[in-house]
């Protein structure tokens, strides 16, 4: 039966092309299995971050377009109906303005909150690459040891009709 090194040559040859021998046994050896990443990158989120991620959250939701609208119309009625002393009349200069700065605030706030997200995802798959490794390589023993067994169970089988055999001779 080929030991634990040798399951674990044979695996990197069968992914070899993907990372070499040193980075395989590395992930290996000091691997720690997360149980949890989403909860390891919380702890570790800064306020700014978490920031990032709730704004991002919030403008990507109904509740935001809704309001947003509502924000809007309201804004436009509001002037339209104010008309001589409105604060921002028809062709609704600071309107266009409170958008732009509105675009020019949430683009970056969404694109750090999707940067981290993919962080949490890349560390989610290296998490599942890991623990399917290590699952390959015990399958794999197991697998091993069942053959074994198997082989004995024959052998044994064998001895025992051989020696059926020659009592029936005898």
């Amino acid at each position: 039966m080929k030991n634990n090194k040798e399951l674990i040559s044979e695996i990197i040859n069968d992914i070899r092309h993907d990372m070499t021998d040193e980075e395989i046994l590395a992930l290996l050896a000091g691997s720690k299995i997360s149980v949890n990443t989403d909860t390891e990158t919380k702890k570790r989120a800064t306020v700014g971050q978490r920031a990032a991620d709730a704004i991002a959250k919030f403008a990507g939701s109904w509740a935001f377009i809704f309001s947003f609208v509502g924000v809007l119309l309201a804004w436009m009625v509001i002037n339209i109906i104010m008309a001589t002393n409105a604060f921002d009349p028809y062709p609704f200069i600071l309107l266009n303005l409170v958008l732009s700065c509105v675009a020019a605030v949430q683009a970056p706030l969404i694109m750090m909150s999707q940067n981290r997200q993919e962080e949490k995802d890349r560390r989610r798959a290296e998490n599942d690459y890991k623990v399917n490794l290590k699952t390959e390589i015990l399958i794999e023993d197991l697998y091993k040891k069942v053959n074994r067994i198997l082989a004995k169970q024959e052998a044994l089988a064998k001895l025992l009709e051989k020696d059926e055999n020659n009592k029936k001779d005898a």
